[in-house]
């Protein structure tokens, strides 16, 4: 094929679980034949990323190639935005909102709520009251 002829898309890296292979999502609307509402239209395309330098949410230009395997017909030509994504695990956000209790902190830890001042109604002042 003709470098010239060659197809060029961009969109925005959606998977890249496998190695030096990416998963490029390029989405479009497109009215109804019809009933002329707006349809959304998703096109995947597999990229050969040999560095595996593609991270979810880039945007990236992609160009048409030879078959590279079966799936993968696309090359990564250049990313255009890094999306800037925080690396912050589920562990590490409990660990910060709430303190790790020990065995002695939940021995000194208040049982219920009558040990704080606040009264709690037991039901043991009804039977006071039949007698």
């Amino acid at each position: 094929m003709a470098k010239e002829m060659r197809k060029v898309r961009i969109g925005s890296v959606v998977r890249t679980k496998m190695d030096k292979t990416a998963v490029v999502e390029m989405v479009w609307k497109q009215r109804h034949t019809l009933y002329s509402k707006q349809m959304r239209r998703v096109a995947r395309m597999y990229v050969h990323d040999p560095e595996s330098q593609c991270k979810i949410g880039d945007t990236v230009r992609i160009e048409e190639t030879r078959p590279i395997s079966k799936t993968k017909h696309w090359r990564l030509l250049e990313i255009l935005q890094n999306k800037q994504l925080a690396d912050v695990s589920p562990i590490e956000l409990e660990t910060e909102i709430t303190p790790v209790m020990t065995g002695e902190a939940l021995a000194e830890a208040p049982l219920n709520a009558t040990s704080e001042g606040v009264e709690v109604d037991d039901g043991d002042e009804d039977e006071d009251t039949e007698e």
